[in-house]
């Protein structure tokens, strides 16, 4: 996958992830209260991961060819991380 597009698919996953966070934030008053704690806890530390990711994002458009491979890592791995939280939040309303 060339550049362009692997940054272009990553920008509209981020966007998509973002969108779905905010939407569970908006429901997480309509949990029961021991539910709710957990799910602030989950929200707070998927704060830190969302600015991680859109570091990580930012520094993926700005490499250099030579630093291309290692950016792109990086930014994975913190796609992953950040999906995992998502994941665990997201069980809690089922």
């Amino acid at each position: 996958m060339d550049k362009e597009k692997y940054r272009k698919e990553a920008k509209d996953s981020i966007d998509k992830l973002f969108a779905q966070i905010e939407e569970l934030e908006s429901k997480k008053d309509r949990v029961k209260d021991e539910a709710r704690k957990e799910i602030e806890e989950i929200l707070d530390n998927l704060k830190v991961k969302k600015a991680q990711l859109e570091t990580k994002y930012e520094e993926l458009v700005d490499s250099s060819e030579d630093k291309w491979e290692e950016a792109k890592e990086a930014f994975s791995s913190a796609a992953d991380s950040f999906k995992e939280g998502f994941g665990k939040i997201a069980s809690l309303f089922k």
